[in-house]
């Protein structure tokens, strides 16, 4: 246990994942610290934490010795600004990002860790156009169960050399390791930008795309029955095709987007949803009388469920429509009797994977699909 103790520290109160305490925490400065206190723990169950903007989101762990905390983990390794890459460590907010010009073109609330949002597979309004994290990661460094450091992919967009290893740990919910920096594709900063307004009804999402005004976001929301289009680009562009949708949608122009924009819809302590249906099932969702908010343009839209009740009526018309839907948070009173991820196609190769990178099955234990 000595290096062990050297590298972390007694758990307080407040280290705890859906209600169950933590014994110990370490916060690794480095992927080398890192390699070196996975492998020091390797008997002890871990669960990794960033900024804790989504550690509530799945099931709480079935154990949990040690939380690796990641908010050392921090800054801009290189910004290679000609070949609009960046290499970033796990715990950098992205809110922090000082990157000029360009854009890593994530949506994320305030706080949340570069690691954290690749983890969990988070994205917002602007999916639509520049894609989740899953499409803009083009490399990764690990470090497995076991303490060894593993590094995919590269800082060439075109280099798929080990790619499908960042996308087997997008949206892993850190049960396959820890992840201690990526490599990002980034994007121009645009020039200009406005937000159209309307109260036009979802259905007005194959007009908008007819209309060929190359939107960013088009995002719905229930409560307020609007309907919220971003444009980016150049000053003259944005202008026209901004009043293109202000006619066509009977809209108003605004710099700024709606109140409700790529926040959630449920209360701190709601029953949370994500929704992924085809666009033609964007009006259903949106007609069902539940809180219902998200993107039009892409499908994948987020609920505030009242009951379980409620959540088998919005999982069920997801599925009858070719879509599925997981409760992403949930109060403690009702997270154990309900069914959080759903009917997963692939289960069985999850499980065979999750056995391959995690053998003793210590990362994270209980909080993913089919309780991986």
């Amino acid at each position: 246990m000595g290096a062990l103790e050297e590298l972390t520290r007694p758990a307080t109160g407040d280290d705890h994942v859906g209600g169950v305490p933590a014994r110990l925490v370490g916060a690794p400065a480095s992927t080398e610290e890192a390699a070196a206190l996975v492998a020091a723990a390797r008997d002890l169950t871990v669960v990794v934490r960033g900024g804790g903007t989504k550690l509530h989101w799945g099931p709480a762990p079935r154990a949990l010795d040690l939380i690796i905390d990641t908010r050392r983990l921090t800054g801009m390794v290189e910004h290679a600004a000609g070949d609009l890459i960046t290499v970033l460590r796990a715990g950098t907010p992205l809110d922090d990002l000082a990157l000029g010009d360009q854009q890593l073109a994530l949506d994320a609330p305030e706080g949340a860790t570069v690691g954290g949002t690749v983890a969990t597979g988070a994205s917002g309004p602007r999916r639509m156009h520049y894609g989740t994290a899953r499409d803009l990661l083009i490399g990764i460094t690990v470090v497995r169960s076991d303490g060894t450091v593993t590094k995919a992919g590269g800082k060439v967009v075109k280099n798929v050399a080990g790619y499908d290893l960042g996308k087997l740990y997008t949206g892993s919910y850190g049960t396959l390791g820890l992840i201690t920096e990526c490599v990002f594709r980034l994007h121009p900063r645009p020039a200009a930008h406005a937000y159209v307004r309307s109260t036009a009804p979802a259905q007005a999402v194959p007009a908008i795309l007819a209309a060929q005004v190359a939107p960013t976001a088009i995002e719905v929301d229930s409560a307020t029955g609007e309907l919220a289009v971003l444009v980016e680009g150049t000053p003259t562009g944005v202008r026209e095709r901004s009043a293109l949708l202000e006619k066509l949608l009977a809209g108003e122009v605004s710099e700024k987007p709606p109140s409700w924009w790529g926040r959630p819809p449920w209360p701190e302590d709601g029953i949370g949803m994500k929704l992924s249906v085809p666009l033609s099932q964007v009006p259903a969702l949106i007609e069902t009388g539940s809180a219902v908010r998200g993107s039009a343009g892409a499908g994948v839209l987020y609920a505030a469920a009242r009951d379980i009740t409620e959540v088998e009526r919005l999982r069920a018309l997801c599925v009858r429509g070719g879509g599925h839907a997981v409760v992403l948070t949930a109060p403690a009173s009702v997270r154990d009797i309900l069914d959080m991820w759903g009917p997963v196609p692939g289960l069985a190769l999850m499980r065979r994977i999750k056995d391959q990178f995690d053998p003793g099955h210590r990362f994270a234990p209980g909080r993913f699909v089919g309780g991986i």
